[in-house]
């Protein structure tokens, strides 16, 4: 499945949760807010790009078939 991710830094509260359940798909920056590595999700990384979308207490994370 083909999957386009999208982030909101301004919901972000820079929990992290993101970047520990998927490290090749999210970082933080210096500010601690996410911070997307790729803008479409390589299909080996869907599992921790979902589980950091559920995880984010900020909702900054949206991914969208495409």
């Amino acid at each position: 499945m083909r999957m386009r991710l999208q982030t909101d830094r301004s919901t972000c509260i820079g929990a992290g949760l993101c970047a520990l359940a998927a490290p090749k798909v999210f970082a933080q920056t210096d500010d601690g807010l996410v911070r997307p590595l790729v803008e479409r999700v390589p299909e080996a990384e869907l599992d921790g790009a979902y589980q950091a979308e559920e995880l984010c207490p900020g909702r900054a994370i949206r991914l969208f078939k495409y």
